[in-house]
């Protein structure tokens, strides 16, 4: 049986070895104590088939049947708010996002505390919450159901290749025929280790603060909402109300922790769509979404070095598109055609950046 390591303890590894494991002797190697402790960890956890690049929204089109075999969606909704002076952009997103325009009036019925100098908004009701939890852990129950080794606290030192790969740890060695570069932020890193060239891949800090739910109202059937041109975005979570300033500051792979500055100013612009005060940050986070150059995933083997899959770049889709992401990857490990469009395949490739 093929052996096979992937690297990396986020969504985009422990679906891939969800995937693999029927067909592979599967390991995979996570840095931290816990799988998903960085990104996966703290995404805003949205499906919206609307939002990323052509590849990715097809992705997401073909990641939703399996979300909802898992039972992991739940409905929220998408709104886009803007003022006059944000008429160009909101017709951007307008258009961007494929959203419905409604009236202020409905605005205001859904989310009370929208500022009355709102003066164009728009919907779209098929965005779902994601249990980001439950995904990740169904997909490791399913990896190891199918005999993978899931080993945590593998912070990997040294990959080297003759016939076969051998990655050292700091605490054990691995060999394998097969490595699959799941790493998420520090995905250039494990390739540049195991003689790879780099794709360019660059992490991006966003923040986030978590505030009491506003004016001690029920949240909990708002939409989420996203300023203009995404500059701010909003979102009920577990009874509170979650405001991120929606930057990407590049930044070095990292476990990342939030600017106070970017945070005040990305509450400061979220403050003029709102009528309720910002008083209290209850606690405040960040995250890494990690780009490729042109913000695309990038899925598949590289053309330079046979036995070398990626599968990174995720930026901020990794959650929504796991399911289809993961099964493309295995089916290119596995010589299988995809059963995504040729041309979704071709625009994943790594052999793109070469």
């Amino acid at each position: 049986m093929t052996r096979i390591l992937v690297i990396g303890g986020g969504i985009a590894g422990v679906s891939v070895a969800a995937k693999l494991a029927p067909d592979a002797d599967v390991t995979l190697l996570e840095t931290e104590a816990a799988l998903g402790t960085h990104a996966s960890g703290r995404s805003a956890a949205l499906f919206e088939e609307n939002y990323g690049t052509p590849t990715t929204c097809v992705l997401n089109r073909a990641s939703r049947s399996e979300h909802e075999r898992r039972g992991v969606l739940s409905p929220r909704g998408l709104m886009i708010v803007a003022k006059d002076s944000d008429r160009a952009q909101f017709e951007t997103d307008l258009i961007a996002m494929s959203m419905d325009e409604i009236t202020v009036a409905d605005a205001l019925a859904r989310v009370p505390i929208l500022n009355r100098d709102i003066t164009r908004a728009a919907i779209h009701e098929d965005a779902h919450d994601i249990d980001t939890d439950k995904l990740l852990q169904g997909f490791a129950k399913d990896a190891r159901a199918s005999g993978a080794n899931i080993a945590t606290r593998q912070k990997v030192i040294a990959i080297e290749r003759s016939t076969t790969w051998q990655v050292r740890t700091q605490g054990q060695s691995f060999e394998a025929d097969i490595l699959v570069n799941a790493a998420g932020a520090w995905a250039d890193q494990i390739a540049e280790m195991a003689g790879v060239a780099r794709i360019g891949l660059q992490p991006n800090r966003r923040s986030m603060a978590r505030l009491p739910a506003p004016d001690g109202r029920d949240v909990g059937r708002w939409p989420m909402i996203i300023g203009p041109g995404e500059s701010w975005y909003a979102k009920p979570d577990a009874g509170g109300w979650i405001v991120s300033p929606a930057e990407e500051h590049p930044i070095e792979p990292m476990d990342a922790w939030p600017d106070d500055m970017v945070l005040a100013e990305g509450l400061d612009r979220y403050q003029k769509y709102v009528t309720s005060p910002v008083t209290r940050v209850e606690t405040s986070w960040a995250g890494l979404r990690t780009f490729s150059p042109d913000r695309a995933l990038v899925i598949g083997e590289d053309l330079d070095v046979s036995g070398f899959f990626w599968c990174a770049g995720q930026g901020g889709y990794g959650i929504q598109s796991a399911p289809a992401a993961s099964a493309c990857l295995a089916d290119l490990v596995a010589r299988r055609t995809p059963s995504l469009p040729a041309e979704t395949v071709d625009g994943l490739s790594p052999a793109r950046f070469r």
